[in-house]
């Protein structure tokens, strides 16, 4: 099994998928329930970005599911926000912080056969495209796209903001790609908030190199904002099926804030 699926677009931006997979590959019979272990997916995120490629975009989802392997997290296993609660590169717990496993977690060997198998071969393609449209542009956008549920207590307090913009204090794009895309979410009238709890993973953190014209910035959406959320998800009622009619009030704010970032590169 492939780690991922790919579509080359023209335009300088890559908009990149690392949990919208649900594929337990071989390691299903090991999790306590699989519906826990795909739970914490950015549900659907790829279908409410499926306008993208009509944008000239390259595009790059996992198949993959994150408890399997997390293919936004440093391969070395540091954590991307010390002293916070998180998951591992190889997700043990939930979000919730309900235990993934029915015995023993994944040792060292296991973490670097997952590595090989799913993680390597995502960030080899991600690495080859930002080298393509670099060659074409010389400047590109890497846009890391996620969702989250609203609420889970564990990892932050309180409700989150519709629009989470990560660019790890600035350091992982030029600060006009990130006002321009604040301007958008800002005018949109729905929260919204820059380098908050969610500051961007490792995909953010690693390619963006401005200086060099690799812009890279995360967007984590509160679920809410295209999915209807129970308040207690359960095998009955979660996931919802993808809803275009529900996703309409989100879908053309994204589509500016995509057309900002292409226009930023092309500036």
């Amino acid at each position: 099994m492939t780690s991922f699926t790919l579509h080359r677009g023209e335009a300088p931006l890559i908009v990149a998928f690392p949990h919208v997979g649900t594929d337990l590959a071989d390691v299903g019979p090991l999790f306590r329930s699989e519906w826990l272990a795909r739970r914490d997916a950015d549900w659907w995120v790829d279908e409410l970005y499926a306008f993208a490629r009509a944008l000239g975009a390259t595009t790059i989802a996992a198949r993959v599911s994150r408890s399997v392997i997390d293919l936004n997290r440093d391969p070395s296993g540091a954590s991307l926000y010390p002293g916070q609660a998180t998951t591992e590169l190889c997700p043990t717990t939930t979000f919730d912080g309900e235990p993934l496993y029915k015995g023993d977690t994944p040792d060292e060997a296991e973490i670097a056969r997952r590595r090989t198998l799913w993680f390597d071969p995502y960030h080899g393609a991600l690495r080859s495209e930002i080298a393509r449209l670099h060659a074409l542009h010389g400047k590109v956008v890497v846009y890391d796209a996620h969702s989250i549920r609203s609420n889970v207590p564990r990892l932050f307090d309180g409700e989150l903001p519709q629009f989470n913009i990560g660019t790890n204090l600035g350091q992982t794009c030029d600060p006009a790609l990130s006002a321009a895309v604040v301007v958008v979410c800002k005018a949109s009238g729905f929260s919204h908030v820059l380098d908050g709890r969610f500051r961007g993973g490792w995909t953010t953190r690693h390619y963006g190199e401005p200086a060099s014209g690799v812009h890279a910035i995360q967007m984590e959406l509160a679920i809410r904002g295209y999915m209807d959320e129970p308040e207690a998800p359960d095998e009955a009622n979660w996931p919802l099926p993808f809803s275009a009619a529900r996703a309409a009030a989100l879908t053309p704010i994204l589509q500016d804030v995509l057309k900002a970032a292409i226009a930023f590169a092309q500036s």
